[in-house]
């Protein structure tokens, strides 16, 4: 006959292990690198490294197609001994303003609305980082990248100058003249795709409003200056450039950086109204940075 035995109580089954957890006593690296990382792991992302395959396509994609007709420029501008490349450098990224738009848009929810998403910004803010070394890695991470996709593309124009001989101080001069007009560029989409992006959580949606604002606004200054050029009204030309990013760029650079106005008729502002251009794109670039700490200190708590 069997016999049978009571249960055993959960009392009788505890254990007691002993694994080893011991306090940290090495280094503490502190806040400057862990901004640092966060930077390094955001620019990294900006073009897919560290990710999977599928990730690295579109931004790898959109960087060889940045690159392409420069090379293209310079194996023509070689190839028939030219003295001056078709294309100066401050015009090029003006021209491809549909793929820098088309990058920030895939790149800026790529970079912060995950975040959003998946509730990790407060795990951030838990020690040692704060809302500005968030916002301060996140911005710069995604200007480097932007930078590197518009500067890229100049800097294999410049090599090909040399190589057909170009003079080597004019050839220089635009060079570090287009170098600014794209590091501007750069922090100002930057600056705007990440306030759009960090809104909403949802990637796509993020990814629509970026584009959907740099690619309306670009097309309704560019409609109403050829209207004012129709008209006459050259004078109103210059003004009706500053409500688009792009054409505020565009602005900046043919008033000091000796570029030529891609506006109707080749109306740029003047000295006078680029210092207004000037303050403006700065006033943005910091205005995005504010809205973005505020935005983030509210998540973080």
């Amino acid at each position: 006959m069997a016999v049978e035995h009571p249960p055993a109580m959960p009392g009788d089954q505890t254990r007691i292990h002993n694994i080893g957890y011991r306090s940290y006593d090495g280094p503490r690296l502190g806040r400057a690198y862990a901004r640092r990382s966060l930077y390094s792991q955001s620019l990294r992302g900006a073009y897919g490294l560290g990710r999977s395959v599928k990730s690295k396509v579109l931004p790898m994609l959109l960087f060889a197609v940045m690159c392409v007709p420069a090379a293209i420029m310079v194996a023509v501008a070689v190839a028939t001994k030219a003295h001056e490349l078709p294309l100066s450098y401050t015009r090029y990224a003006i021209v491809m303003q549909a793929v820098i738009s088309l990058y920030v848009a895939s790149q800026a929810p790529q970079s912060v609305s995950r975040d959003l998403r998946f509730k990790t910004v407060p795990l951030y803010f838990s020690r040692p980082i704060e809302t500005a070394d968030y916002v301060q890695a996140k911005f710069a991470a995604l200007a480097s990248a932007m930078f590197v996709l518009t500067g890229a593309p100049l800097l294999v124009m410049y090599v090909g100058s040399l190589l057909a001989k170009m003079g080597f101080a004019h050839q220089t001069e635009e060079f570090a003249q287009g170098l600014v007009a794209v590091a501007l560029l750069s922090l100002l989409f930057a600056g705007i795709g990440l306030v759009i992006a960090a809104v909403t959580p949802r990637r796509g949606f993020g990814i629509a409003a970026v584009i959907a604002v740099m690619t309306i606004s670009y097309g309704a200054v560019s409609t109403l200056q050829a209207i004012a050029d129709a008209h006459g009204s050259t004078g109103a030309i210059p003004w009706i450039g500053l409500f688009s990013p792009i054409t505020m760029i565009d602005g900046v650079q043919s008033a000091f950086l000796g570029g030529t106005s891609a506006a109707p008729g080749g109306v740029g502002p003047s000295s006078g109204q680029g210092a207004v251009y000037v303050l403006v794109v700065l006033g943005l670039i910091a205005a995005a940075y504010g809205l973005l700490m505020r935005r983030y200190k509210k998540v973080g708590l």
